[in-house]
Formats: C-alpha cells, sequence, structure tokens
C-alpha cells in the first residue's frame, strides 16, 4: 500500500473515515510517521490544523500534563463545518457533555460520582453476573449450530447486556442503546450511519436523551440500586446535575461501555485465529496466559483511535514547541506499536510480559471501565476457550469506517464445540 509522505496527501488521508477500515494500511502510515515525523503538524482539508503525535512517550507526556493540555474546546476530531453547524443549530458548544469533554475542576467532580461503581469492591459484586452472561452467550453460540458471525450475533450483545444491567436499561430497549450507538460511533460508515446529513447524527444524539431524560424522571420518582439513580439523584456542588450534564454521562456510559469492549473482544479473536500457535499456547494454560493474553487483545485492538488535546500555553516536546491554542491528535493505535517500547510491536504474543499499552489512555483522563472491560473479556474467553474443539474464519473480516472509535463489523467464523 501506498505510504504517503508528504502533505496534503498524508494529512487528507489519515482523517478520512474509510482508510480506517483497512487495518494494514492504518500501521503501515503510523510506522513510516514514527520514524520520519513523529510530532508534525497537519492541515487537511476541510479541518482545524493539528499536531500529530504517533509515539508512545509523547502521548503519555502529555496526558500526564492536564493542566498544560486540556480537552476542551477540541476533544475529538472533526470537520470545521460540521463543528460550526452543530454549534449553531444546537445552541451549545459541545453536542454532548461528558468526561470527555470536561477539564478539571469539573472533571474530576463528575468522575468522582460513578467511579466506585467500576472499581475494587463493587466490580467483585458483578463477577457471578459477568460469568453467567459470558457463558450464556458462548450457550447462544453454541446454538447457532457452528457458523455465526462474531461480531453481529455474540461480541456486540455480551458487553452490552454487561454495561446496560449496570447503567439500569431494561434488556428491552437493548437494541435501540445499539442501534443508536452505532449510529454515534458509526456516523461515517455506510453499514450503520443513519445517514450522512448533519442534522441526521445531530437526531442520533436527541434520541438518546429524549430517551435518557425519561429514565431520570423514572429513577427519580423511584429510586433504585443502578448508576442511573445515582446519576439522576446526585449533585455537584449542592446542585442537581444540569439535564446536558446528565444525558451526556448517560451517553458515555452507554456507548463507550459496550462498544469498545466489544471491538477489543472480537479482534482479540481475530488475533488468535490468525496467530493459531498463540491460540494453542492459551488453550493449554489459560491460567497463567488469559490475564497477559487479555491486555494484547486491547493493546492489538486499541478500540480508542484518538482523544485530542489542545494546550494553554508554549510546550516544547519531542524537539518541537506545541504553541498555546495548538491541539494536538493523540493516536493511541500508534502508541501500541511503538517499537521503542514494544518489542516486536507487530506480533502478537499472549505471553508478552509489556502492560504498558495505552488503550485505556493515561493520567486523569484513563478509561473509567478498564477493569469492567478486562473481566468481562476474561470471563468470555475463559469459558469460550473450555469449550471449544475447533475454530477458524468462515469469510472475511471487515472494519469500521471510522476515525475516532472502530473495530471489527463483521466476523464470519466456523467452530466445533467439545462435546
Amino acid at each position: 500500500m501506498e505510504i504517503f509522505e508528504t502533505s496534503p496527501e498524508l494529512d487528507n488521508a489519515l482523517v478520512d473515515p474509510a482508510n480506517w477500515s483497512q487495518e494494514n494500511w492504518v500501521h503501515e502510515q503510523f510506522s513510516w510517521l514514527r520514524a520520519n515525523a513523529p510530532l508534525r503538524k497537519l492541515a487537511p482539508e476541510g479541518f482545524e490544523p493539528f499536531w500529530n503525535v504517533t509515539r508512545y512517550k509523547d502521548i503519555k507526556e502529555i496526558e500526564q500534563h492536564k493542566d498544560v493540555f486540556i480537552n476542551d474546546p477540541r476533544p475529538v476530531l472533526g470537520p470545521q463545518m460540521m463543528q460550526a453547524i452543530m454549534q449553531q443549530m444546537s445552541g451549545r458548544k459541545h453536542l454532548v457533555r461528558s468526561l470527555v469533554q470536561m477539564d478539571d475542576p469539573d472533571h474530576m467532580k463528575y468522575r468522582r460520582l460513578t467511579q466506585g461503581w467500576f472499581m475494587g469492591t463493587n466490580l467483585r459484586k458483578l463477577q457471578d453476573r459477568v460469568d453467567t452472561l459470558a457463558k450464556h452467550y458462548v450457550d447462544r453460540m453454541q446454538a447457532l449450530g457452528g457458523e455465526c458471525d462474531f461480531v453481529k450475533d455474540v461480541g456486540i450483545w455480551y458487553p452490552l447486556r454487561v454495561i446496560m444491567s449496570i447503567l439500569g436499561v431494561p434488556e428491552e430497549d437493548e437494541p435501540l442503546m445499539l442501534k443508536l450507538t452505532q449510529e454515534l460511533f458509526g456516523s461515517s460508515d455506510p453499514d450503520v450511519t443513519r445517514s450522512f446529513e448533519m442534522t441526521e447524527f445531530m437526531q442520533v444524539v436527541m434520541d438518546f436523551e429524549a430517551y435518557f431524560q425519561k429514565l431520570t424522571a423514572a429513577r427519580r420518582a423511584n429510586p433504585t440500586d443502578d448508576v442511573a439513580s445515582l446519576i439522576a439523584n446526585a449533585e455537584i456542588d449542592g446542585q442537581p446535575i444540569p439535564d446536558h450534564e446528565i444525558n451526556g454521562y448517560y451517553i458515555i456510559i452507554a456507548t463507550a461501555g459496550h462498544d469498545t469492549t466489544s471491538s477489543s473482544t472480537a479482534g482479540g479473536l481475530l488475533a488468535l485465529l490468525n496467530n493459531p500457535d498463540q491460540l494453542a499456547k492459551l488453550q493449554s494454560d489459560p491460567e497463567t496466559y488469559l490475564p497477559g493474553a487479555v491486555d494484547e487483545m486491547i493493546r492489538w485492538t486499541s478500540p480508542v483511535r484518538h482523544f485530542m488535546r489542545t494546550a494553554t500555553r508554549d510546550y516544547e516536546i519531542g524537539g518541537q514547541t506545541i504553541r498555546e491554542g495548538d491541539s494536538a491528535i493523540l493516536w493511541y493505535p500508534s502508541a501500541n506499536r511503538d517499537e521503542e517500547i514494544f518489542s516486536d510491536p507487530f506480533e502478537f504474543r499472549v505471553d508478552r510480559k509489556e502492560a504498558k499499552h495505552l488503550a485505556f489512555g493515561f493520567g486523569a483522563h484513563v478509561c473509567l471501565g478498564q477493569h469492567l472491560a478486562r473481566m468481562e473479556i476474561t470471563a468470555l474467553f475463559k469459558e469460550l476457550l473450555s469449550r471449544l474443539s475447533h475454530i477458524e474464519l468462515a469469510g472475511e473480516p471487515k472494519y469500521m469506517q471510522s476515525t475516532f472509535v472502530g473495530g471489527l463489523k463483521s466476523l464470519p467464523i466456523r467452530y466445533q464445540m467439545k462435546t
């Protein structure tokens, strides 16, 4: 595949969602950039210029300095026209305001509200539920008779059920939550987008908000022990949370809480299918290899492809000066293939000792649900590996066209279960 060494060819190609459906192409570009232009100012057509950050150490350094590099006003990549029109039509600075769009002091105040749900004692309480659901979805695989699309039949539904049960969304509403999530994260993918019209993208957010406004009202009238009740009845600085922030909180949990995990699970399975020696090693001693294998799957897939930060002052990094007001895009798939950090980074190894990947981010904005994600992936593969006698690809895997969050959208497999 062609390596674009000059602007504007590279600039435009890297932000084209269609190119992100080609995993090999993406990694070839990043490999060249890490070696030749690891910190480079890009100016794609229709976008505000930004610094392109591809090395692990530079991304980690930026993440560590939350006072210098902030999320607002540009937390993710988007065309200038789209941003301007959405703000004009919605009257909002951000169409959604969640932890992703926040900086301190708001960020930490809002993060603390639910942090306990996704850590320590509470996660241990969830273990039996997660194990039960893992068994249920492997049972579903078995019932499908030896052939399925792992993404569409299993991978997307399992983490969706886990996070919706935590959030408090009833099972019958899960297809709606899945549809809206795919339309939000896959707005540039022709297979899942509602429409390429900007107004329709905004309507996806409005549909989320309409649903969660009803959920808020219900939990205020009759609180339960779920996360929705906690958010609906919480206060920040002695005041109820504004509707915009409540809806943003729900949306980030409901979407990122399952989509990224399903991408890691499906991508991890594909990596095992493409590396049968690693699958055999994992099956030979899952107790020893599974914890490291799960982190290797997450490194390998890096489903959150980027976040952006904006400098509050001039900052020297990697031999360049990022000026006050400049934005920088942090490419996590590139960081997680960095040759300076990972030995043979393009080899998938279930016994890899380096558990340093940045797929969950780093620092103040590290993923709130990282421990739950590991728990879910571990439970599913523990159940699946114990029951598989054979598994192989049954068609061509396909990837989502998205520069922000993405992974496999189709993984046809053929398999036999032990009797």
